[in-house]
């Protein structure tokens, strides 16, 4: 009997913690950085990230603070780039792996004028909106 009421708090144990982990998708912000400075111009709907060609620095993915006054880079999180071709639309993988920070000249050098940098999360608790930035 004793057995028996083990394996059932064992078994309701593991449940309960499962359901613990489970996390709502994209419920922290997240922006692009080079350097310090954010990527995209207002952290809003209507904003637009671009980037010149010869812009240097390291590429960051990191969650967000975000007041009225300002948009404050906390924690670096993983990401992937990938580049879209602005004659085809085609979006390729910039490479396999999965980045913290990646030099942005290096990016860059794989892309044309009008191509986008594409950055996706690997973890879906963090919202990425402007994910998208447009090479000048």
């Amino acid at each position: 009997m004793k057995q028996i009421a083990f394996f059932c708090s064992l078994i309701a144990g593991v449940g309960l913690g499962t359901s613990a982990q489970a996390q709502q998708p994209f419920t922290n912000c997240s922006a692009a950085f080079v350097g310090k400075k954010m990527v995209v111009d207002t952290y809003t709907p209507a904003g637009k990230c671009q980037l010149a060609a010869a812009a240097t620095g390291t590429l960051t993915v990191q969650t967000v603070a975000l007041s009225t006054t300002e948009s404050k880079a906390v924690d670096p999180i993983d990401f992937k780039v990938a580049i879209r071709d602005k004659a085809t639309g085609t979006l390729h993988l910039y490479s396999e792996e999965t980045y913290r920070r990646v030099p942005v000249e290096n990016v860059l050098a794989r892309c044309k004028k009008g191509d986008q940098i594409v950055l996706l999360t690997v973890d879906t608790r963090y919202a990425l909106p402007h994910n998208e930035i447009l090479v000048q």
